[in-house]
């Protein structure tokens, strides 16, 4: 996810490494035009980089064009190959050139052996042609763009934060910030399909990644070859990104029971309770203390530790087991058993462009609602239900105070179609939950099959050593088949193992 509703440090530190243009002189024309490149930016030196032109306005495709960067590890075993796997970012607003070097790393060398591992930076992101709303800095904070309300649940300070962003993205976003969509993305998809002289496309999208992968197969099923999945969207065509908001108030419902194992048990470095059952009622009572007394965080952003940076970074940390501890060691110095660590703060200018990004395609996709009194309505009764989260799953976002309708509607995803999709999920799914995987499986009908793992944390193929889950993945990208039924993959041993 990461969504604007799932935008990490950790992405915009990639994105960062992507930011800014490549220089280097062409080495070779690809099959389909494309003149690759070394890819500035990059520590993997098999990585390639181009840049292809797409229309700015698919309806005017002869009108202003604009930049979408490609990336590609071609196969070192070009006998083998298959063809082309695109592996679909994250976002809205995650960079995506640098996930053929991670994917490269991570898939099993049957998989790598048969295919071109083809990143891109969608349109608007990174180094294709950039957008930014110029947003104020105090306003660029993760407590502050995710719309946490205040310590006594009121959003009047949400509401005038939200209209703030949506006129600085009307005044400063321009034409390619009205562009965003994911249908966009989808014909994006395609151009980069036909620049590379491919009949049909295999795709690994991750988080929204699997939305945008989903409306590509939907848009252009027959240029689809086998589609992976992993961490599933929500399709709902009447909410899209509204309901991916909602979904993190029963996705960090489902997650934080794995933290407070982990932060409960013995031997734990960074241990914050002496059972599970206290740190559920520690986290709730520590952050409203932080709500009421914030403790000064000298260059963090804000400047302080209240109640909603605890949160923001619960909603950060439980993506992985690899994170939990910044949570643990947060709450030890919320706690006074730690010294606050030191604030890492990416560089402005990737926020910026990662946020307009973001939030110009949830806006772009689906109209919101924009009765202030629903959305307070709304939060009070969250709260309630849902102290974790506070309020946050339901509140505004600047697509309430958006100037302009979506261009067109969002695009339903259905069943008509080769049967070559693959759903890859995990049952406790902080940020995508299972839930609404269970309703994009549907949306695809006997289009898809689905393997759920009993696991929890966001990204599922070759991320949690569950040997049956990973070779269903494996066996359909190496060799197109599909299990006959949906799977279930019970828990890897010692996947409960506190991470170290």
């Amino acid at each position: 996810m990461t969504k604007l509703t799932g935008i990490t440090l950790a992405t915009l530190a990639v994105t960062a490494l992507t930011a800014l243009p490549a220089a280097a002189e062409p080495e070779r024309a690809g099959r389909g035009g494309l003149n690759w490149s070394t890819c500035q930016g990059q520590s993997d030196p098999r990585l390639q980089c181009a840049d292809l032109t797409v229309p700015l306005d698919y309806n005017d495709p002869g009108g202003r064009q604009i930049t979408v960067a490609v990336s590609r590890i071609a196969t070192a075993k070009p006998g083998l190959r298959h063809g082309v796997l695109l592996t679909v970012p994250g976002g809205p607003g995650g960079s995506g050139l640098g996930l053929p070097a991670s994917a490269a790393e991570q898939l099993p060398q049957s998989v790598r052996d048969r295919f071109d591992l083809v990143g891109f930076d969608p349109r608007g992101v990174g180094r294709s042609t950039p957008v930014s709303c110029g947003l104020d800095s105090s306003d660029l904070a993760l407590s502050k763009l995710h719309p946490w309300p205040a310590a006594d649940g009121s959003i009047d300070e949400n509401l005038a934060t939200e209209r703030r962003v949506a006129e600085a993205c009307a005044r400063n976003g321009g034409p390619v910030l009205r562009s965003l969509s994911t249908a966009n993305e989808a014909r994006d998809i395609d151009r980069i399909r036909q620049a590379l002289g491919e009949r049909t496309l295999s795709a690994w999208g991750t988080s929204y990644g699997t939305y945008a992968g989903a409306v590509y197969a939907t848009m252009f099923p027959q240029r689809t070859d086998r589609i992976l999945l992993d961490s599933n969207d929500d399709p709902d065509p009447s909410r899209v990104g509204r309901g991916w908001l909602a979904a993190y108030g029963q996705g960090l419902e489902d997650r934080f029971p794995d933290f407070a194992a982990w932060a409960s048990a013995p031997g734990n470095p960074d241990r914050v309770a002496d059972t599970p059952e206290e740190v559920r009622p520690l986290f709730l009572d520590l952050a409203a203390r932080l709500d009421r007394s914030p403790l000064p965080w000298p260059g963090a952003s804000p400047a302080e530790l209240n109640g909603n940076v605890l949160r923001e970074t619960m909603l950060q940390s439980l993506d992985a087991d690899a994170r939990f501890p910044a949570l643990a060691q947060l709450m030890l110095a919320g706690l006074g058993r730690r010294p606050l660590p030191d604030p890492v703060l990416p560089p402005e200018q990737v926020v910026q462009n990662s946020v307009a990004a973001s939030i110009g395609t949830l806006c772009n996709d689906v109209s919101w609602p924009t009765d202030p009194a629903g959305y307070a309505k709304d939060v009070a009764a969250e709260r309630a239900a849902r102290p974790l989260t506070a309020g946050l799953p339901v509140n505004v976002m600047p697509c309430a105070f958006w100037p302009s309708a979506p261009a067109e509607p969002p695009v339903r995803v259905t069943g008509r179609g080769p049967a070559n999709v693959l759903l890859a999920q995990n049952l406790r799914d902080p940020a995508t939950p299972y839930k609404g995987a269970l309703k994009l499986r549907a949306a695809f009908g006997d289009r898809a099959r689905m393997v759920t793992v009993d696991a929890g944390g966001h990204g599922v193929y070759r991320a949690h050593r569950n040997a049956c889950g990973d070779a269903v993945v494996t066996d359909f990208l190496v060799t197109g088949r599909r299990p006959a039924e949906d799977v279930f993959c019970p828990a890897a041993p010692n996947a409960a193992t506190p991470a170290s």
